[in-house]
């Protein structure tokens, strides 16, 4: 079975009031993508920042894959990406980037590698979906899209290119 939660214009409406969030946290400091998903909606803020701005934020791609405390849980291995950050980490004030925060694990796993780095001034969290009450790690984003109530059986579909929508799918489906 799937569900349609958003799409098209709900979503891009909903990317723009995502970044105005940000951008009120002035300074904004840099965007950090966590790989993979997480990139693509950091480059879509990136740019509604831009706009609203009128100047340049900082963007970076992080890969999370060496911190995850499930690594060896996985039934597929994922193959790490490159983490890439043109900008100091030290005492900039970073936006972690994701597409959907389930259990907490993914972006625990990002403040641990960010901390590789440097030490950051701050660091928040925008996610465009946020799955309530199954949180396993005690973290809460800062920035939300769309908060949705799921369970564990389901899994949260996200695609921003070529037709934007949002979606919720059964594993029994």
């Amino acid at each position: 079975m799937e569900r349609l939660i958003a799409e098209g214009g709900r979503i891009q409406l909903t990317l723009r009031r995502i970044a105005s969030q940000i951008a009120e946290s002035a300074p904004v400091g840099a965007l950090v993508g966590i790989e993979p998903r997480g990139v693509i909606l950091a480059e879509v803020l990136q740019i509604h920042l831009e706009k609203l701005l009128g100047e340049q934020v900082p963007l970076g791609k992080l890969d999370v894959t060496f911190w995850r405390d499930d690594l060896r849980q996985r039934e597929k291995l994922r193959v790490p990406r490159p983490t890439w950050l043109p900008f100091p980490i030290e005492n900039h004030r970073i936006w972690l980037v994701d597409d959907v925060i389930y259990t907490g694990r993914t972006a625990r796993a990002a403040l641990d590698a960010l901390q590789e780095f440097g030490r950051p001034a701050s660091i928040r969290l925008a996610v465009l979906v946020e799955r309530r009450g199954l949180r396993e790690v005690p973290i809460v984003p800062d920035c939300v899209g769309f908060v949705l109530d799921t369970i564990p059986e389901e899994k949260v579909l996200v695609h921003l290119f070529p037709q934007p929508s949002i979606r919720i799918v059964s594993a029994n489906a």
